[in-house]
């Protein structure tokens, strides 16, 4: 008989520490992180993950994890896995790993998840300077759509993803990566303007031991101590995939990921219940324990058949991606418009972050008129099915960006009209987020002609 359903290469008992899984995480990128499964093409395969912080956010009352958490240690993934062709060859450096992505969703039994902004202390996030505390709010899954009791008057259909899917990169490619962002590191301050604006920091995240998981590889040993101070952090999305954050790749999608050492080394991880473009507050999706269910295909020699490399090197090459058929449908949106002109007035060449802040905060401002804080806001903004754009980057100096939001996902008409914003009690939106003081001194961006 055929065998249905798919094969669990990858368990996780949410009840249990990821240092306690019966196959170990890691929440590095290294090429010497060794795989722990194995799997065939074509073969319609079951990974399961822990949410990005390994159970360290808490469905408790409380933003306190948040504002103190352990932010060395982020992404667990699950993997690495390595793939095989039929004929049990591995993919080779220069091919191209499909990953179809079939199915996705929560672990059964953990329906919930969570939308935070970090201290500004401790992580940040796009709009820190103007959020500094550290805020959570907590999400409940009905099914498809997700509500939350701190974002009252709100509920949505999630286009459930993965946040994170790559592949291992070589020892050359990772030194590319560690040598360009120390360099942004180290200089980044007095070299790039937009570090005035943009407040998070660090500028970029070096490779460090403290939380270093390497999967198989026992803590202590001499390996694990070279590993940990080589393996990339895996913040930001690179030329292997990664932490990309593309609210699309739900069902039906497909992955195309360069491969740079053999048989691939797939991870997963950093699983989303839903996203908004720019997961903005950083903390900034649903995030969730999830499980993922795929199929890999491998196309012989697809890096230079495929990909023109973008600097210096046949690596540095970008995934491509393939949409699936499957998302929620809006059909009416409010868009909020953004330019190149900073808090301060000051103008910005073409500058498409900039642009994409204004149209956020515009958002934000407009949307705490019907009874929210800016607060609730700034996390909605970062999880709901909302759509930026850059609209513009031709027409010197005014970079356009926009933010579409779909106004069903409120319980109110949130439309300009001409019998004004509802007053009274009824639009209230009471409780907010659960919020930390902020305790630092970094000085607090206002915009000076914007009512409190």
């Amino acid at each position: 008989m055929a065998q249905y359903g798919s094969r669990l290469v990858f368990p996780i008992d949410v009840k249990k520490k990821p240092w306690e899984q019966k196959l170990p995480l890691h929440n590095r990128w290294h090429p010497d992180i060794p795989p722990v499964a194995e799997v065939t093409v074509g073969e319609f395969l079951r990974i399961e993950m822990v949410d990005f912080s390994g159970g360290g956010i808490k469905q408790e009352n409380s933003a306190e994890d948040i504002k103190h958490a352990d932010l060395s240690i982020v992404h667990y993934l699950s993997g690495p896995i390595r793939v095989l062709d039929k004929e049990g060859i591995p993919a080779m450096p220069g091919d191209l790993l499909m990953v179809e992505i079939c199915n996705l969703g929560p672990l059964p039994g953990d329906e919930w998840g969570f939308t935070a902004t970090f201290d500004r202390e401790n992580g940040g996030g796009f709009l820190t300077d103007h959020f500094p505390s550290a805020t959570k709010a907590i999400w409940y899954f009905e099914g498809i759509y997700a509500y939350s009791p701190h974002i009252p008057g709100v509920r949505f259909p999630g286009l459930t993803h993965p946040g994170i899917v790559g592949t291992a990169p070589s020892m050359e490619l990772l030194k590319i990566w560690n040598e360009r962002e120390r360099d942004v590191e180290e200089n980044g301050l007095k070299s790039l303007k937009l570090c005035e604006v943009l407040h998070s920091r660090p500028l970029a995240n070096l490779p460090s031991t403290k939380g270093c998981h390497l999967g198989k590889i026992q803590k202590g040993t001499p390996e694990w101590e070279r590993i940990a101070k080589e393996a990339a952090r895996t913040i930001p999305g690179r030329e292997n995939g990664g932490n990309c954050d593309i609210k699309n790749l739900s069902r039906g999608s497909k992955v195309y990921l360069p491969v740079f050492v053999e048989g691939a080394n797939l991870s997963t991880g950093d699983m989303h219940f839903s996203q908004g473009d720019g997961e903005v507050s950083f903390c900034g999706a649903i995030e969730m324990s999830g499980f993922l269910e795929l199929k890999c295909e491998i196309i012989r020699g697809g890096m230079k058949e495929y990909l023109t490399p973008m600097g210096p090197t046949p690596l540095h090459v970008n995934p491509i991606f393939e949409i699936g058929p499957t998302e929620p449908r809006f059909s009416e949106w409010l868009v909020f418009e953004g330019i190149s002109v900073d808090e301060s007035g000051r103008q910005h060449y073409l500058d498409a972050s900039i642009a994409y802040k204004r149209a956020v905060l515009n958002a934000i401002d407009y949307l705490s008129k019907f009874g929210y804080s800016k607060e609730q806001m700034y996390l909605l903004l970062s999880c709901c099915p909302c759509e930026g754009r850059i609209s513009g980057i031709v027409d010197a100096p005014n970079a356009v960006a926009t933010l579409a939001i779909p106004t069903a996902i409120f319980d109110q008409d949130i439309r300009p009209k001409a019998s004004k914003v509802p007053v009274g009690p009824r639009v209230v939106r009471k409780p907010d987020v659960l919020k930390c003081t902020y305790d630092g001194n970094l000085p607090i961006t206002k915009n000076p002609s914007a009512m409190s």
